[in-house]
């Protein structure tokens, strides 16, 4: 006979009173799973399998192994000499580093913050080599977040050899940054071979050179190198041509390291080339503007140099805000710029002065030592305004200078603002001209619309297709005067435009396209005079450098105007993506539109080469006998009747009668 007591069961029943169970009855109990794996880690309960890493024997469990680790998964399940044996030696481990994994493995936690950096570097070493991918992710992460000047060597050191390319290439960029400071620890000596080859002939390292020869020499010392090739493959990726003569005859030529006759080309080599990148080292400093007085960036040339590197593009009229310079037939003088190092650069943001519809031609070159000077922009025959965007092939450069060529509303070249920088951007030149991929008829990229009527000043390129009506939302001229002129920023070289005739009725119109450089040499790209064109319009020509627009509209089926609603170039839809999409550039003559629909169709089934839209087709009587829908076949942007069809049917197969 088992008595209880009544207080006990009640205490029985309510004990685990309090565990959570969700609303829709699902139990979740991970963290007591996770307590009891854990337990585990370094007990020699139910272990199957003896790890000996150095000189330590450590009691495991090979199915957390396998299934933490696709490394042992393999060797102990695999079929591998280590399936059938209850010790295994991992040699070459270090036993600390391998304790923390293993902790890892039985609990899925690591507290990096309280190890030393050469046991996390031998962490990540064996997460690399048994296949821990997000270990090795968050020791990356780690490292980055704690890198300085004491361990960047060693963890580049790491990275390379792990293959892990974003931390390599971190540790990189933070070197570059930190160059001088770099060569002159003591951890640049342990660097190896590879890492070390890699780092000094980046063109971003930028420190003195006679400084990296002289930390070169110093690594090999310390790692037993006086001579050989070992040396002399790092020897030479050092820019002897980038020291000055003193440099190499009494601090390079005493030590015999280096060739007399590689002294004497390094000599010819500071003389021949000029505009070469590899010649010269230069900061680089991503997405950063270098123009600036915080890394000691001065003008050295123009009027009113204070406003030009001040950072404010807002606070400008006619009488302050600007830096300018007298426009002259010779092209000397123009706005000198020095930067406060040398840089390495690939993109200029500038502003001209644009408080009127005013425009400027200008050109913009760079130097080292203003003595070789590269034009890497050449805008002086063609109108630009407001804001510049520039690219051109990366550069070092020390020194820009910005020459105005034209003003068409006086002769002084005012600029508001000046900004220069390396961007990754990925940009197409041709003959010196940006080829955009995005639309670049907006007032973002400085566009405006000089000529046309409109509610809105700049309606045509708001972006916006969706909202117009009978009183707004387009920029309309009259028939027979006058034209829509739209202006862009800066000459982009252009090979199609789309625009969007007002639709919201059945109008027609008739219309063409003129494209200029300057405003007075116009070429006809588009020629639709002849045709009855609605809606959208795809424009395609030659391609060509484009700074104005001009759509000039010869006939309205409706009344005496001419109305657009958008523009935009280049076409955010090209002629592969209106075929992938099944859509066609539209332009149809609707005078012979029929008035009724009489019953009829083609003898044989006909495949769809167009949409119509979802229009109901009713007969005599008003009742619908028809809808004709989305079939399967090439779509058409607008809505197509031609005149001999007077009734559509769409079968059960889609086809289109």
């Amino acid at each position: 006979i088992v008595k209880y007591r009544s207080k006990k069961v009640k205490m029985s029943s309510d004990h685990h009173l309090g565990l959570n169970v969700s609303n829709n009855g699902e139990i979740d109990h991970t963290t007591n799973l996770s307590q009891n794996i854990s337990a585990l880690f370094m007990k020699a309960d139910y272990s199957d399998i003896t790890l000996k890493v150095d000189g330590l024997e450590i009691p495991a469990h090979k199915v957390i192994l396998a299934a933490r680790s696709e490394y042992f998964r393999a060797m102990l399940y695999g079929g591998m000499r280590e399936s059938s044996q209850t010790e295994i030696e991992l040699k070459g481990t270090n036993k600390f580093a391998f304790k923390e994994l293993l902790q890892y493995i039985y609990k899925g936690q690591m507290s990096l913050n309280l190890l030393k950096e050469e046991v996390i570097l031998d962490i990540l070493g064996l997460a690399h080599q048994y296949g821990f991918v997000e270990l090795e992710k968050s020791i990356s992460e780690f490292l980055r977040q704690v890198l300085s000047i004491n361990n960047v060597c060693a963890i580049f050191d790491a990275a390379r050899l792990y293959q892990l390319n974003y931390l390599t290439k971190v540790c990189a960029t933070f070197m570059d940054s930190n160059a001088p400071d770099v060569i002159a620890h003591e951890s640049f000596l342990h660097m190896s071979i590879g890492a070390l080859k890699e780092l000094i002939i980046r063109d971003s390292f930028y420190a003195p050179e006679v400084d990296i020869f002289r930390a070169v020499v110093e690594w090999g010392k310390a790692n037993s190198l006086d001579s050989g090739p070992d040396l002399n493959s790092v020897l030479s990726c050092v820019r002897l041509h980038l020291l000055s003569t003193n440099d190499l005859l009494n601090v390079v030529r005493p030590l015999r390291l280096v060739s007399s006759d590689t002294i004497l080309d390094a000599i010819s080599m500071r003389t021949s080339c000029k505009d070469s990148l590899s010649l010269y080292r230069g900061l680089l400093r991503l997405d950063e503007n270098v123009a600036h007085k915080k890394f000691g960036s001065q003008v050295l040339q123009g009027e009113m140099r204070a406003a030009l590197l001040d950072g404010d593009s807002h606070n400008y009229d006619m009488e302050r805000g600007y830096t300018r310079h007298a426009i002259n037939e010779t092209g000397d003088g123009g706005i000198l710029i020095k930067l406060g190092s040398q840089c390495i650069v690939n993109h200029i943001k500038m502003l001209l002065w644009d408080r009127d519809t005013r425009s400027y031609s200008y050109y913009v070159e760079v130097s080292i030592d203003q003595k070789e000077w590269t034009r890497v922009v050449d805008h002086s025959n063609f109108f630009c305004r407001s804001w510049q965007s520039l690219y051109f092939e990366a550069k070092v450069v020390r020194y820009i200078r910005i020459v105005g060529t034209n003003n068409t509303a006086n002769k002084v070249f005012h600029l508001v603002s000046f900004e220069i920088m390396y961007t990754n951007t990925q940009v197409t030149i041709e003959n010196g001209l940006i080829v955009p991929r995005h639309n670049v008829a907006t007032q973002v990229a400085s566009a405006i619309v000089i000529d046309g009527v409109s509610r809105s000043r700049n309606a045509l390129l708001d972006g916006d297709t969706q909202r117009y009506d009978w009183d707004s939302g387009y920029t309309c001229h009259q028939l027979g005067c006058g034209s829509i002129l739209v202006q862009l920023g800066q000459p982009y070289l252009i090979e199609s435009m789309r625009l969007l005739l007002w639709d919201c009725d059945d109008r027609t119109y008739s219309y063409y396209i003129q494209v200029s450089v300057n405003s007075w040499d116009w070429e006809v790209v588009w020629d639709k005079t002849r045709d009855h064109c609605r809606s959208w319009q795809y424009i395609t020509f030659t391609k060509r450098p484009v700074v104005f627009i001009r759509i000039t509209g010869t006939q309205n089926s409706a009344n005496e105007v001419f109305h657009c609603v958008h523009f935009e170039c280049p076409a955010q839809i090209d002629l592969d993506e209106i075929s992938n999409r099944n859509e066609k550039p539209f332009s149809q003559d609707f005078r012979n539109r029929p008035s009724s629909h009489n019953p009829q169709q083609w003898s044989q089934p006909v495949i769809a080469d167009v949409i119509i839209g979802s229009e109901a087709i009713e007969d005599d009587d008003n009742s619908s006998i028809a809808s004709i829908v989305e079939v399967n076949g090439p779509r058409c942007i607008g809505y197509i009747i031609p005149p001999d069809i007077v009734h559509i049917e769409v079968n059960e197969d889609d086809e289109l009668r």
